[in-house]
């Protein structure tokens, strides 16, 4: 089942005026705090995935949300698009979704006039800005990765055609992760494409007081736009160019390549035992890139070891296969990034 809103027109993108990028940013963080207060009046509580959402946005990212049903995963992707006013697409991800059903495919249309016909392309729900896919572990691997070009590339190639996807583009999956019969778990290529993966958990008893006590809702369409796409674009430009010192970088590589077990020494003994593949180079670059958004968020122009520290266990926990000595000793993946964290130093 696919659900497609309409997409607003697509105007032409003023040319976005060469400034300052500390003065661009400066907009920022308090655009943020108005952007969470808008959608606050539809989303009780989840900051914490909303604020890596934002992070993943102006990050070139896409997010992997992971939680139990009922927890406004897809209200809180859908609100999103609309306090961005981006366009906004669903797929309902079912074993019998085909590749085609994603992208789109090529139809014969006959002119009526001329009596002529011709394959003309019918874009899919891929062909939007915000596409959330739900539960994409309801699908074989055969279709989920019809979204691996659009997600790494921002292109979707059909009948040996290659057309571009409109900027910014960014896909937020949801995954239960207590169902697991009919399921197909994502395979470690395409977990990789996921900037984070973020646990998406129940509410404190007063977030879900207030949820019980609301009859209604706020209608999506009574929220007011925080952000137009333009300065969404204006904004990920800004904060590419923010900079990492040279001790950043070098601490977001060692912590990524303490995750390896075949690492020359650099792994500790828990690692080799806990396990069995660690991070690629791509988490170390995203690390970096996930830090800028996250000093430019909080007002501030550098990126620090605490960013990266503080968004490793999103970066790393779908990174990291664990060995069955890991399982047999009750050491989850987030409690090996956390012993990690404690253990290599910051400089």
């Amino acid at each position: 089942m696919i659900e497609d809103a309409a997409l607003p027109p697509i105007q032409a993108v003023p040319p976005i005026i060469e400034q300052d990028p500390a003065v661009v940013l400066d907009q920022l963080a308090p655009r943020i705090r108005l952007l969470k207060s808008e959608m606050a009046k539809v989303i009780v509580g989840q900051e914490a995935v909303i604020t890596a959402a934002l992070y993943a946005l102006f990050s070139r990212g896409h997010c992997l949300l992971v939680g139990v049903p009922g927890l406004a995963k897809t209200l809180l992707v859908q609100t999103l698009a609309h306090s961005l006013e981006l366009g906004f697409s669903r797929i309902q991800f079912t074993p019998d979704l085909m590749p085609s059903d994603i992208t789109g495919t090529e139809i014969l249309e006959e002119d009526t006039a001329t009596g002529h016909r011709r394959f003309v392309f019918r874009q899919g729900p891929v062909f939007t800005q915000v596409l959330l896919a739900d539960e994409i572990n309801r699908t074989p691997p055969k279709t989920q990765a019809a979204l691996l070009e659009a997600m790494q590339e921002k292109t979707v190639t059909v009948a040996g055609k290659t057309y571009k996807l409109e900027e910014p583009f960014m896909v937020l999956a949801t995954q239960n992760p207590i169902e697991q019969e009919g399921t197909y778990p994502l395979p470690e290529a395409q977990l990789d494409r996921f900037l984070f993966e973020v646990l998406v958990d129940y509410p404190t008893l007063e977030e879900e007081n207030k949820v019980v006590e609301q009859h209604s809702f706020t209608p999506l369409e009574r929220l007011h736009p925080v952000l137009t796409r333009e300065e969404v674009l204006s904004f990920r430009q800004a904060i590419a160019q923010v900079p990492a010192a040279p001790n950043v970088i070098e601490y977001a590589v060692r912590l990524v390549r303490a995750t390896r077990p075949v690492s020359n020494g650099e792994a500790p003994d828990y690692i080799k035992r806990w396990i069995r593949w660690g991070a690629s180079p791509r988490a170390s670059q995203y690390l970096i890139l996930a830090g800028r958004a996250r000093a430019a968020c909080e007002g501030r122009f550098n990126v620090a070891c605490e960013d990266v520290a503080a968004l490793a266990p999103l970066v790393l926990r779908h990174r990291l296969i664990r060995t069955f000595q890991a399982d047999a000793e009750g050491k989850t993946t987030d409690d090996i990034i956390a012993q990690l964290l404690q253990d290599v130093r910051r400089e």
